[in-house]
This record gives C-alpha cells, structure tokens and sequence, in this order.
C-alpha cells in the first residue's frame, strides 16, 4: 500500500530522535523509501536521506512529537491529504494516535493495511487578497500587542451578526474547537458537527462563542486599529495593514487525513484534555 514514507519529529527531545532513527533502520527494512525532514540533520547520528518539509511527497506521514508537530506538517507539505500517522511526543497530544511504545507495531499495522482514516475539514483565510496557508486548527485575528482592544464587524454572507470589541478573534475548525478555542471558553464540536466557532478572546460585551455552518462565509471587518495580526494554528504570523482590515473565512477545498485504529475521538477528550493535569505548553 505505502512504497515511500517520510519522518518528521521534534529536534529538542533526545528519545524522539532516537525512535526517528530506529523507525528509519525499521522502515527501510520493510523495502519502503524513507525520507526524513531536512531540518532534523545534523540531529541525527545515523544517514539518512533528508528532504525539505515542503517537497515531502511521499505516501505516507509519520510525525513524532505533538499537536504543534503535526500542525506544522499540515501547513507545509505539498500534497495537504498525505495520510499522517501521529506519534506522541508531546505534552497533550490530542491529535496523536499512538505512544511510543506503540509505534512501531502501529508502523507494522499501516503497513498491512489495519488501519481506518480520520479526514478533518480545514479553513481557507483571505486577508487583503492575500491567501494565508489553511489552518487545521483556527486562525486568530488580534492587535498584536497587550492591553490592546480589537473593535470589528462579524458578517455571515453579507448580513452582519454582531460587532464585538476584544483582545482577539478566534475562529476554529471542529478540530480547532479542542484547541485554543477551548482554552478561551468555547465549545468543543462532535467531529461529525462540521461547523466553524468564533470565540472572542476577553470579550467586553456578553458575546463568548457563535457556531456557523462549515459552509458558511465568515468575514471579520476591523474598524480598529488599522494594524491587525493573524496568526494561523500558532506557527502562520503575518500583520495586515489597511485602512480597514477585512479577513474572510471559508471551507477549504482540502482536507487532513489522519491513521487511526480505533475512533476514539471521546476517550482522547477524556484521557488527555477534560482530565488532563494542567501545566505544560499547548503544542509540541
């Protein structure tokens, strides 16, 4: 089923670079052309043949490390719907499916074909007729600055919903809404509820979270300040600058595919996010 696979992992965690290493010997054992992310070399202590992230073209996806390892595989590969199989090396994790321990048994299962696909909407952001990169999880609109209050028009279509005055905006996929959205009050999404949430960041009005239809049109209008910073699942930064900032959110004609073995979407909010201990960073 799969004749190429390429590794992607954290380069600050010593045991991430090893299990990197060891699934390389294990994978080009199996006769699969194995490709690992040029940015781990000079990590690693064994040859390997290295390629850029974005050029990665490859039938299969491993990621070692966390959700931040994985949204950042989802932002840069060539071919957005690669099938991606998660390893955790993270703190939290969610989006991963398997501990190391698990990995190279989860490594043998892909490659006999046991395994089921997760396929998870992702938006398209357009800001200034520029196209920012698709966000898995969520794009935040925000002032850029502390102390700082976002005012701005929320339109569906063309018909204007509400006008809030925040620190920020977040509007998060069904996948995001697990994520940063939860953090500031809003609302997790059955993943079979396709649908975007807009979460205010600090809102000053009673205004906490909206759920729209994925299909819907979502534009946020800034009347102030004309300096704006959007951020796309926490690794996409860019600043608009306009007169008045119009970002527009919409369902992007790609989506993210992921291995998984079991669904088992209730037992990861579960185990790793509702009873989870609090500490550590979002991301890894």
């Amino acid at each position: 089923m799969f004749e190429s696979v390429g590794l992607i992992a954290r380069s600050d965690k010593k045991n991430a670079l090893k299990l990197t290493e060891n699934l390389a010997e294990h994978l080009n054992s199996r006769g699969l052309n194995v490709y690992v992310e040029e940015s781990l070399k000079g990590f690693l202590r064994t040859q390997q043949n290295f390629l850029p992230l974005e050029k990665m073209l490859t039938d299969l996806i491993i990621t070692i490390g966390g959700d931040g390892t994985i949204l950042r595989t989802c932002m840069t590969i060539p071919n957005p719907e690669i099938p991606i199989l998660a390893i955790n090396m993270g703190v939290r994790g969610f989006l991963t499916e398997v501990p190391p321990r698990e990995a190279f048994s989860a490594v043998d299962k892909c490659l006999r074909g046991e395994f089921i696909t997760e396929k998870c909407s992702k938006i398209s952001i357009m800001a200034d007729n520029f196209r920012f990169p698709d966000a898995l999880n969520e794009v935040v609109i925000s002032v850029g600055e502390p102390v700082k209050l976002l005012y701005a028009r929320i339109l569906k279509g063309d018909e204007q919903v509400i006008t809030c005055q925040a620190d920020g905006l977040i509007i998060a996929t069904q996948t995001g809404s697990t994520a940063y959205s939860l953090s500031a009050g809003g609302p997790v999404l059955d993943p079979c509820v396709e649908a975007f949430v807009l979460t205010p960041i600090c809102s000053l009005s009673v205004l906490r979270s909206m759920v729209f239809p994925l299909d819907s049109k979502i534009t946020v209008e800034v009347i102030r300040p004309k300096k704006i910073l959007i951020v796309v699942d926490g690794a996409y930064k860019r600043f608009a600058d306009s007169i008045y900032p119009r970002i527009t959110v919409t369902r992007s004609e790609h989506k993210a595919t992921f291995i998984r073995f079991r669904e088992n979407f209730y037992h990861r909010l579960r185990s790793r996010l509702l009873f989870k201990g609090v500490g550590g960073e979002r991301n890894g």
